[in-house]
């Protein structure tokens, strides 16, 4: 287990990251159209935010809500014209219509990110098959962690799931790092922790005013000191399995709805 444990914090744009780099995050996820649970953002967004934070950034790489690939072709284009603006890490992943992994889909987009590190999101935790699903993408080049509830229901059904996942790390197919996120509360924490879980993944729970409003760097803070061993306030805010959808707002287009894996 690392020394510091990963705390990663949904992004949607510049304003958010800089507050989640005040509270300590140490990695964002940038996404755009939270109403469709985080889809992939101009790349106008993306150089605004990799000019704002020296965090790391990893930018999702999803075209509609669900976890059907859609056009493959516009995801590659997407992949490459991110990696032309600096983008060096992605979050990803698609299932067929039966819930296993769409194999091809994965691989083609893949092989554009051509060895840049990428997290399968939690379309693993709609999975049919979850261990299938890991043996089928083991070896991918890039692969290094899994965003995952251990359940669609979130953390407080996907616990046992997790803690088992946990169990068999170094495993084939099991290798990469656990990125737990979505429904995740704070008193989660310290059973995962014990389980040598380090990594953790928060969207609503950054944002006090909900999705409507930005990333607050205090209840980042909370959340850092929770993760590295210590005691929050109790106005830390859970992270929701889900999250309500507002009305949009401008922000480069829109804030709004619930988070992919938040």
């Amino acid at each position: 287990m690392s020394k510091r444990a990963v705390l990663e914090v949904i992004a949607l744009d510049a304003e958010d990251a800089v507050a989640a780099q005040a509270g300590g995050a140490d990695r964002l996820e940038l996404v755009t159209e939270m109403a469709a649970d985080g889809l992939t953002p101009p790349v106008a967004v993306f150089a605004a935010v990799r000019a704002a934070v020296d965090l790391s950034l990893r930018v999702m790489l999803r075209l509609s809500d669900g976890f059907a690939a859609g056009d493959v072709d516009r995801l590659v284009r997407a992949a490459a014209d991110l990696r032309a603006a600096g983008a060096q890490e992605f979050v990803l992943g698609f299932l067929d219509a039966q819930g296993a992994v769409d194999l091809p889909a994965v691989e083609r987009v893949v092989a554009e990110l051509d060895g840049c590190r990428w997290t399968f999101h939690r379309a693993l935790d709609h999975a049919a098959d979850r261990d299938a699903l890991r043996k089928q993408l083991d070896g991918l080049p890039g692969l290094d962690a899994y965003l995952t509830a251990g359940s669609p229901a979130g953390v407080d059904a996907g616990l046992p799931t997790l803690l088992a996942e946990a169990a068999r790390h170094g495993e084939q197919g099991y290798e990469q790092r656990l990125l737990v996120g979505g429904g995740l509360r704070l008193g989660h924490l310290s059973r995962l922790r014990a389980a040598g879980i380090d990594a953790f993944h928060i969207g609503g729970a950054a944002r006090p005013h909900g999705w409507s409003g930005p990333v607050s760097a205090h209840a980042v803070r909370e959340w850092r000191s929770a993760v590295d061993g210590g005691h929050p306030e109790p106005t830390a805010h859970p992270e929701p399995t889900a999250h309500p959808k507002p009305t949009a707002h401008p922000e480069t287009a829109a804030r709004a709805g619930r988070g992919q894996g938040g």
